[in-house]
């Protein structure tokens, strides 16, 4: 699929955390800043670009080939020189600091699976509302998601700051883990179990899928359980972040009960 039509328009401000340009991003990575992911034009792979991109991979982080006329849009009146990367609000945090945060609550782990969420303004609420009801960490792929921009952390309103979030190359490879570690999978997509008929009142990981296509088949299979939220309207879904809070808050209310 084409990366241009994964990139949120509404995801880039000119000079909000944007780095244009060869050298600019070249001292970026060499200074160790928290870089969200970097932008090149198709087809300019070579040159004074190799090395850049040599160092970009071996950080880990995610490289995207888009059309100039995207850079352009990014850059805004910058030189891009081809090439534009993406300042990360927040550094990710890794899978045991959730672990960490809740142990350190006396909790039992309760963390929300972002399954290739595109729309920042999406993960920023789902951030929002995991910090307002206790989640210990959200989980999110590097590719073909959004991550942490200054688009997802305004629209976080500064939940950004007090969230673990774990960047990670593969779900299916996190969920398998988080089951060793005793943690119970609870899927939201159609044709599962009622949303309030469920316990959720253990360590327990919520997922949620992306905007257009949901959660993956594989996602699902690994998946425990699958909740459903009834639709009465003509419209057969809702929106991510929406769903996410009305399950979200479930969990919080029966993990409430538990503890009483």
């Amino acid at each position: 699929m084409d990366e241009n039509k994964k990139i949120s328009e509404k995801e880039f401000t000119p000079g909000e955390g944007i780095i244009i340009g060869r050298n600019a991003v070249t001292e970026a990575l060499r200074s160790g800043r928290e870089i969200d992911s970097i932008y090149i034009a198709k087809g300019s792979r070579g040159g004074s670009l190799s090395p850049i991109i040599a160092k970009a991979n071996k950080n880990g982080i995610v490289i995207k080939e888009v059309d100039t006329r995207k850079l352009d849009k990014m850059a805004g009146s910058g030189n891009h020189q081809g090439i534009v990367a993406a300042g990360a609000v927040k550094e990710y945090s890794e899978l045991e600091d959730i672990f960490k945060l809740a142990q350190e609550r006396n909790e039992a782990p309760f963390i929300i699976i972002c399954d290739e969420l595109e729309d920042p303004h999406n993960l920023g609420a789902i951030l929002r509302t995991a910090e307002c009801a206790g989640v210990h960490g959200v989980i999110i792929p590097k590719r073909r998601s959004v991550g942490l921009t200054y688009a997802v952390g305004k629209a976080s309103a500064g939940a950004v700051e007090y969230v673990p979030v774990v960047r990670v190359t593969n779900i299916p490879d996190v969920m398998d883990k988080l089951k060793e570690k005793g943690v119970w999978i609870y899927t939201a997509d159609m044709g599962g179990q009622n949303w309030c008929e469920v316990d959720y009142s253990g360590a327990c990981a919520l997922v949620i899928g992306s905007e257009g296509f949901g959660v993956g088949k594989l996602v699902r299979e690994k998946s425990d359980f699958i909740v459903s939220l009834p639709m009465k309207g003509k419209i057969n879904s809702l929106n991510a972040s929406v769903a996410c809070g009305i399950l979200t808050y479930e969990i919080a209310r029966q993990r409430t009960l538990v503890k009483k």
